[in-house]
């Protein structure tokens, strides 16, 4: 199997590693770094458990070649909790209880985090659009939508900070 040394930026820390060409950003990110908290759901693209964001942007990791992150900036639902505290957003998915079996809740995380960083005051519709790709079977997406409007009902009430 033919390697391909690559060098990513991954929440904030520059990696250079030796990945096989069929690698994905997901096997990387988990067996390579241990960064275990993006979940291995479907490898089809189809459930948004392994999304991270690639410059920005919401990519399914399971659907990414790790050569394709060579040079690219990669943050994980880890890097959103900096020295162990949890983001804003993180909080209010624990105060609105909506984690219920947690495998989804890092996709919806990073999904949700790329919105507001795009959207800092999205309504009700554009947060169930941003979350289209990204299933939970658990919580039934009440919970999830109030936890995203609180970030930005607070955002707002704080300037947009």
């Amino acid at each position: 199997m033919t390697t391909h040394a690559i060098t990513v930026t991954v929440n904030g820390a520059q990696e250079c590693l030796d990945v096989a060409s069929n690698t994905t950003l997901l096997q990387m990110l988990r067996e390579q770094l241990g960064l275990t908290g993006t979940k291995n759901g479907c490898e089809a693209g189809e459930c948004g458990a392994c999304t991270v964001l690639v410059n920005g942007e919401p990519v399914n990791s399971c659907m990414m070649l790790a050569v394709e992150a060579d040079g690219q900036e990669v943050l994980t639902v880890e890097g959103l909790a900096p020295e162990g505290r949890l983001s804003p957003l993180q909080e209010a998915f624990v105060a609105h209880n909506a984690i219920q079996c947690g495998y989804c809740t890092p996709g919806m995380l990073i999904t949700a985090h790329a919105l507001l960083q795009g959207n800092p005051q999205p309504s009700e519709e554009e947060i169930k659009e941003a979350l289209v790709g990204n299933l939970c079977r658990c919580t039934g997406y009440v919970r999830i939508i109030e936890a995203i409007e609180d970030v930005a009902q607070d955002g707002a009430a704080k300037g947009g900070q």
